[in-house]
């Protein structure tokens, strides 16, 4: 038993030793990098054919005995130098670009969007195209709407925009979906939402309930129509409803004017449809995951993608990797407590 409590003593001061490291780094760098101007990011581009490639000759290396691999091989140079003979000029092959958004409340990810697309509109021509691979649930209005824009980039240079959804697209995220040409969803994604929403608590009968008052001062009949601690009026909400409608009605808009095959007002309800029914409802343009569209365009284009990734400091990286621990941890522990059994 002793044994046990001094190796319990013994980790704990070795893990408060490992914390109070970590925490004086942090500061450090923290000091260092402070009125340093921020550092740009890189750009980054990898060619997706070369990664098909290598995964279909994993796949034949694992499968083909050495016989066959080099008849493979053999066959495959002989082609591509018949290929050569027939052509003086190699024929040039149109491009595709892909970009990638993983959408949260705040539409993050657009710093790193409007940088891949800036880049992209230097070289892109209508002859190549864009395809961006979304995924969002939606979130702030004007986040979204920034989001938006700079898709909308894109489609004014004449570039062909395609975008895909493999999981969901709903709410700002639709709003990003509806400007490519063409949007290509999975079977089963999520899709719609056409509609906005606000919600806010009152604590001000609370707080009268324990005498404390609250204060709310404004300049400006509609400067605050809705707070949290103060006490809200039937004129207020009246307002802030109708601040709602005006948003929902410029949504439509905008959904209608880059999907004029929509009936906009049976699907801007607030709604979601599967990918399926999607289809049916004019939402989507066609049923395929990205992987397979990507697939087939390898085979035509030289497939490029683009991720333009912002250099972190210490600190912030440090943040990142506790941050991701957490919700690892907090999510493991929820799928576990909700996790349903069928036997």
């Amino acid at each position: 038993m002793d044994f046990f409590t001094e190796y319990a003593s013994f980790l704990a001061k070795t893990v408060t030793l490992v914390i109070a490291i970590l925490v004086v780094l942090a500061s450090f760098a923290a000091l260092r990098s402070k009125g340093r101007r921020k550092s740009a990011g890189q750009l980054q581009v990898s060619k997706l054919n070369d990664f098909y490639k290598g995964l279909r000759e994993r796949l034949e290396q694992t499968l083909l005995d050495k016989d066959q691999l080099k008849a493979l091989r053999k066959g495959e140079a002989k082609t591509e130098k018949s290929a050569k003979k027939q052509k003086n000029k190699p024929e040039t092959k149109s491009r595709v670009f892909v970009l990638d958004f993983d959408g949260d409340i705040k539409a993050s990810a657009t710093e790193s969007l409007r940088h891949e697309i800036t880049a992209l509109l230097t070289l892109a021509t209508p002859k190549d195209e864009v395809v961006l691979r979304l995924e969002s649930g939606g979130g702030m209005v004007h986040s979204y709407g920034l989001a938006s824009s700079q898709l909308a980039r894109i489609r004014d240079a004449g570039v062909p925009l395609t975008v895909c959804i493999d999981k969901v697209a709903a709410s700002g995220g639709y709003m990003m979906a509806c400007i490519g040409d063409k949007i290509i969803s999975a079977p089963f994604a999520i899709l719609g939402s056409i509609g906005v929403v606000a919600q806010l608590p009152n604590v001000n009968r609370l707080l009268k309930k324990h005498d404390i008052d609250f204060e709310v001062l404004t300049a400006g009949e509609y400067k605050r129509t809705l707070t949290v601690f103060g006490e809200n009026t039937e004129k207020g909400r009246e307002k802030f409803q109708e601040e709602l409608d005006i948003t929902h009605r410029l949504f439509k808009n905008f959904v209608a004017r880059y999907r004029p095959q929509l009936a906009i007002d049976e699907v801007a309800t607030g709604e979601v449809w599967l990918g399926i029914a999607a289809l049916e409802n004019q939402l989507v343009d066609e049923l395929k995951t990205s992987d397979e569209y990507l697939a087939q365009k390898a085979k035509q284009a030289e497939v490029y993608h683009l991720h333009y990734a912002e250099r972190k400091s210490l600190q912030e990286r440090i943040g990142m990797a506790a941050s991701g621990s957490v919700d690892r941890v907090l999510l493991s522990w929820w799928s576990r407590l909700t996790q349903q059994r069928f036997w």
